[in-house]
């Protein structure tokens, strides 16, 4: 990897970070909003779908920086789907094998959950071979 490619993907983590951050409060909010008018499981979902909608065009414009396109939008939705199946086992793993807090192994399989998601999400918006550059590229192309 070269020192801007490094650099690259040092801003792509920390801006996945601040959409995560973003979206858990956008979230959050709907739920609570929703929930003045609507069941709670009901408030979930809705808070959930929106919020994910949101966190795909963030995801999209601000910590990728590409355009999106249908098919991003409907593999998005994997991203979250990894990272439900990875916390939730997680927290099986932490509290009844590792004997943790129950209060406390959410945060910790949350955390362990993010490098898999921020891999997941930076595959689907910018392609499965994220590692080459555009001088690589050229190359490749001139040289066949």
């Amino acid at each position: 990897m070269t020192p801007s490619t490094t650099r690259n993907t040092v801003g792509q983590v920390v801006r996945f970070g601040l959409v995560g951050v973003v979206n858990t409060g956008t979230y959050y909010g709907l739920y609570l909003l929703f929930g003045l008018w609507v069941p709670y499981i009901t408030a979930h979902v809705l808070a959930f779908a929106l919020s994910m909608v949101g966190s795909f065009f963030l995801t999209s414009y601000f910590t990728y920086r590409t355009r999106p396109t249908w098919k991003k939008f409907l593999l998005f939705p994997l991203t979250n789907a990894a990272n439900f199946v990875i916390t939730t086992v997680g927290v099986y793993v932490l509290v009844d094998l590792m004997d943790v807090d129950s209060t406390y192994a959410p945060l910790i399989a949350a955390a362990a959950a993010i490098p898999v998601t921020f891999v997941l999400s930076r595959t689907i918006m910018l392609g499965p071979d994220t590692t080459r550059t555009r001088e690589s590229l050229t190359e490749t192309v001139v040289t066949k």
